[in-house]
């Protein structure tokens, strides 16, 4: 499916870079840019001390909302001097649910961008990405420092395990595949099994080619590395402009315990991925 929607996220005290990014995005392909700003609520004070220090609670608030409305407002007006179609709100949620408000934001969008401002940020980067992730039913695109991020890539990396989310990221990025000039359908040690890759674990391949896209694919072994080491290491050697990967083919819990290869992805993006789950 084409973009049409970019949603991005910023807090009440973060610069403009990621809005730029962003925007570029919106006018490389011709699409709508969305902006949420969010400002996470401080927790409400509890215990036998709440009485005292709830009229500093209540002052932090005002200061909160105080500074999001500034920073709407800030948004609004850098977004006015540009030739782009876009709108503004903002949210003031407790931190609970924080990752659910932005969900609700991203399924009126085709995608979420989350810029190296928002990914410097720990507490809004997690509630953005999870939010997305598992509330919005859309991909999300990873955009670290330094990189340069584009919707019209010329050679991707497709990180294939043949599970559900990987299918869902491939089909969330099929609208820019047959644009590029090589994609490499990716496996980190395959294995032919009807729970896994299957009989032939290059059918993704054919499925992609015929879909007008250029694709090779890459059966590549471990040898005692990580597989998003090995990964990233594949994504360098061929020069990719976008990483493409689902998300959490285990349980949030499992892999914050365990690890697994999309908590060292959102730890270390060393470059553009589009997620999806």
């Amino acid at each position: 499916m084409a973009f049409r929607t970019i949603l991005t996220v910023t807090g009440p005290d973060k610069g403009d870079d990621d809005l730029r990014l962003a925007a570029d995005l919106c006018n490389e392909i011709g699409a709508h840019l969305a902006v949420l700003v969010v400002a996470v609520a401080a927790p409400p004070p509890v215990g036998e001390y709440a009485a005292v220090v709830s009229e500093a609670w209540l002052e932090e608030r005002q200061a909160d909302e105080n500074l999001l409305k500034k920073r709407t407002a800030a948004v609004s007006a850098f977004l006015a001097g540009r030739v782009l179609s876009a709108d503004v709100s903002n949210e003031y949620p407790e931190a609970g649910w924080a990752d659910d408000t932005i969900g609700r934001r991203a399924r009126y969008a085709d995608i979420t961008v989350i810029g190296p401002e928002l990914l410097a940020n720990e507490t809004l980067k997690s509630k953005a990405i999870e939010g997305a992730l598992f509330s919005s039913g859309k991909p999300s695109l990873l955009i670290p420092e330094g990189s340069r991020p584009t919707l019209k890539p010329k050679r991707v990396l497709i990180a294939w395990d043949a599970r559900l989310e990987s299918s869902r990221a491939v089909r969330e990025s099929l609208n820019m595949l047959p644009g590029a000039e090589e994609v490499r359908l990716v496996m980190v040690d395959p294995v032919e099994h009807q729970y896994r890759h299957g009989a032939e674990p290059g059918a993704a391949a054919a499925y992609l080619a015929r879909h007008g896209v250029n694709v090779t694919v890459d059966r590549l072994p471990s040898l005692d590395h990580s597989v998003a080491d090995v990964l990233r290491r594949h994504a360098v050697d061929i020069a990719a402009d976008l990483m493409v990967m689902g998300a959490y083919g285990h349980s949030r819990l499992r892999e914050r315990i365990f690890g697994g290869v999309t908590i060292s992805m959102l730890e270390d993006p060393s470059m553009p991925i589009l997620m999806a789950r």
